[in-house]
């Protein structure tokens, strides 16, 4: 858990398609034309580039770019994380599943519904759409897919993985739980609206039936990070503002620099990935309870922030520069803190999450973490290390932990997701 590294990533504008005929046999099945699933469109909503403003609320984000959107683009308020397990060796059949999600992507982000639609269509089959999200906007509904480093033992995949996907090291104080875990791909689903974003998840669970299945997924709220510096900072289930020095959208040169991957840091079988980003997510649980009984002098200590204003201590302002000598040795800024890890700068997007309770009478609550970097070797696994003698750690322990590498975005209506991971070439090695 980090308040200290990330800029503010831009919005993305949508281009979405036109209806495409349904197969007799329903969305699912195989052979999906995507030509006419994504035809041109004009549901617009934020314009193109990274250096777009947020969309007005109930807006649809666009969904073919440079860079995916839900990266850089403004943070929603709502969240469901989905990671899958591939549950087929026919590279064919996987492909064509990521053709159909991202024809299902395309039209989801822009307000419409799958296929044909969820009523309407032959009643021998069932409907394209799940339909709950009938008559509801787009919510700036973002879809971002990830692949993990166990895909790349697949497909005769092994020779393009990327040299910076790599497997995460056991860190000081983790309690991982395997069920919580990896993945051998991941759907980052954002919207302002949860019912969008469940949705969102839910179609394309089903597309991918009998090909993948969920390995585990997370519902979030109250986004801890945004990405748009004019915004109120939000806080944590701690009550501090998190992410105050968060990478804007608008920061080209930051995002180019800490974000982006670019064409010095892939060599000719990692290609693939240039424009893209690595994502870290981990699932952080709070000792709600503990915290509650902390004195406010201790909380502000161990964050190295007040709780009213979030100023770094001594200074009167939450974006004022913090003095990192002033704070405690172990305060979480000041260990978090780009000028305390060579510069090591992510980008932020988390969520809170509450999930009832533990079985004890505690609530399961806590910070699902995503982090986008260049390279997690210069990123998150150096920050993650100096956060050791962390203070908090006392009162949070991470508990699920995924690495993803998240491909450049789709440019057009005859692009797919993992398009050129995936293409002829690709496929030495």
């Amino acid at each position: 858990m980090t308040t200290e590294e990330s800029p503010e990533p831009r919005p993305a504008s949508a281009s979405p398609g036109t209806p495409s005929r349904r197969a007799l046999i329903g969305w699912g099945g195989a052979g999906l034309a995507l030509g006419a699933a994504a035809a041109g469109g004009a549901v617009a909503a934020a314009r193109t580039g990274d250096d777009a403003a947020p969309a007005a609320a109930g807006a649809a984000v666009a969904f073919h770019g440079a860079h995916q959107a839900g990266i850089a683009t403004p943070v929603q308020d709502r969240l469901h994380f989905a990671a899958f397990d591939v549950e087929t060796d026919d590279r064919d059949a996987f492909v064509a599943m990521l053709k159909d999600w991202t024809a299902a992507a395309r039209r989801m982000t822009a307000g419409k519904a799958v296929g044909d639609g969820a009523y309407g269509g032959l009643a021998e089959a069932p409907p394209d759409d799940t339909g709950e999200a009938l008559g509801l906007k787009p919510s700036r509904l973002t879809l971002t897919i990830g692949f993990g480093p166990s895909l790349f033992d697949r497909f005769g995949l092994a020779g393009r993985r990327p040299e910076a996907l790599v497997d995460l090291p056991q860190f000081a104080g983790d309690n991982l739980d395997r069920a919580r875990s990896g993945g051998d791909l991941c759907v980052q689903a954002c919207a302002d609206d949860p019912q969008v974003a469940v949705h969102a998840i839910r179609n394309l669970a089903r597309i991918g039936f009998g090909k993948v299945s969920v390995r585990w997924s997370q519902l979030g709220f109250g986004k801890t990070s945004s990405t748009t510096p004019e915004a109120q900072t939000p806080r944590n289930l701690m009550g501090f503002k998190d992410g105050t020095r968060n990478i804007a959208g608008t920061e080209t040169d930051r995002l180019k620099k800490f974000v982006w991957v670019g064409e010095k840091d892939v060599d000719a079988n990692s290609a693939w990935m240039t424009g893209g980003s690595y994502l870290v997510a981990r699932r952080i649980r709070m000792h709600i309870e503990t915290w509650d009984r902390t004195s406010l002098q201790e909380q502000e200590d161990i964050f190295g922030r007040d709780k009213g204003e979030g100023a770094p201590v001594g200074k009167a302002k939450e974006r004022d520069e913090p003095f990192l000598k002033a704070m405690l040795p172990d305060a979480h800024v000041r260990l978090a803190h780009p000028d305390s890890n060579h510069g090591a700068t992510l980008l932020r997007r988390g969520y809170s999450f509450t999930d009832g309770t533990d079985g004890l009478g505690r609530l399961d609550a806590g910070l699902f973490f995503l982090a986008y970097q260049r390279d997690v070797r210069e990123g998150f696994i150096p920050v993650q290390r100096n956060l050791a003698t962390d203070a908090l750690n006392e009162y949070i322990q991470h508990v699920g932990s995924a690495i993803f590498a998240v491909p450049p975005g789709v440019r057009d209506a005859d692009d797919w997701w993992g398009r050129a991971l995936f293409s002829s070439s690709a496929t030495k090695g």
